[in-house]
């Protein structure tokens, strides 16, 4: 589908590069491409998730910057990259999977809506959220254990508040925290959490990719109403044909993505933070079981009341801006690069 604004009435109109689709993309160099990138994306933005991690497992609330002050004092400025490398091996093969079944899902949906008969807004936010939907399901197959391994990583070591029953385990690195989780969990340990994750980022992805195609349509029509009035007495015909490039296209989707993504922060917190308690508890050791979720709600509560589910939002919503509005540039960028026919970009 053409992302484009049109409003009749005002006889206004944006001309925005087409929108690239699977079929136009050139896999193997969207793929290496993809890698490459969003491994830049995961190394910039990593500290600030090891931040909202660490202030989740706290047993009371603690500021950010008192956080990271910490941290860097007591465990040195490599912590913030505590686990890292689990994170980055296991984010090569989740990405390739979100992006396969994001554009797998948009292309064939989108097609569908269209021929329902929806306009073409609705039928782009219709297949904006279904892809994301699928999009984060497919990836928490993968995401989910490597989630697991590194968050044990990122927790371990810190003096500050910690809780008390958190895992105590210490691991060499994360081919030994993967073995010990094995041998203290079994298999199931390493998808700890994975239906609360289901719940909390399927919705959110779904929510934040329809969020970002309704966005962008309302930025550009914004953008083109204020165009139509400035050049209202200047133009005999009253039409504008606006041609923006690449810069202010990129700029227009930074924006939307950040709106995007700091809605989807707010409204998934309370999950993500009982996910992250659930993954970073030790299992089945000395004949007793982790907590269940019903537990982990009533211990948070017990801890701070209800504003203890959003500890670590200042962090969260600080990395889902600023990650929402990096990947999505990149991403675009990505599928720019990837195109076979470079004449769909004009």
């Amino acid at each position: 589908m053409t992302l484009s604004t049109a409003e009749d009435e005002s006889d206004q109109e944006i001309h925005i590069p087409a929108d690239i689709d699977w079929e136009m993309l050139d896999k193997s160099k969207f793929f290496f491409l993809g890698a490459a990138l969003f491994s830049g994306v995961s190394a910039t933005l990593y500290p600030v998730v090891v931040l909202k991690t660490r202030q989740q497992v706290a047993q009371s609330q603690v500021s950010s910057v008192k956080t990271a002050f910490g941290i860097v004092r007591h465990e040195g400025f490599r912590a913030l990259y505590r686990g890292f490398g689990t994170s980055l091996m296991g984010t090569i093969p989740a990405r390739a999977l979100y992006m396969t079944a994001l554009e797998v899902t948009k292309s064939n949906v989108g097609t569908a809506t269209i021929r329902l008969g929806f306009p073409e807004a609705t039928a782009g936010a219709i297949a904006n959220a279904a892809a994301g939907l699928s999009a984060a399901m497919a990836a928490q197959l993968v995401w989910t254990p490597v989630d697991v391994v590194s968050q044990r990583l990122m927790v371990q070591g810190g003096r500050l508040n910690s809780v008390p029953d958190a895992s105590t385990c210490k691991y060499a690195n994360g081919i030994d925290a993967f073995r010990k989780i094995i041998r203290t969990d079994g298999p199931r340990g390493l998808y700890r959490g994975f239906g609360i994750s289901i719940l909390t980022y399927a919705p959110s992805n779904a929510v934040w990719w329809a969020s970002y195609s309704v966005a962008q349509r309302m930025v550009w029509g914004g953008m083109s109403c204020y165009l139509c009035k400035k050049d209202e007495d200047g133009n005999e015909n009253g039409i504008i044909a606006l041609r923006p490039d690449s810069k202010t296209v990129m700029a227009v989707q930074g924006v939307s993505a950040a709106m995007a993504g700091g809605v989807s922060a707010l409204i998934t917190m309370p999950l993500d933070t009982i996910k992250t308690r659930l993954q970073v508890l030790d299992g089945e050791e000395n004949g007793k079981r982790g907590p269940t979720i019903g537990q982990t709600v009533r211990n948070l509560v017990r801890e701070g009341g209800w504003t203890a589910c959003y500890r670590g939002l200042g962090p969260r919503w600080a990395s889902m801006s600023m990650s929402a509005t990096t990947m999505i540039t990149t991403y675009e960028f990505l599928k720019r690069l990837s195109a076979k026919n470079q004449e769909v970009l004009q």
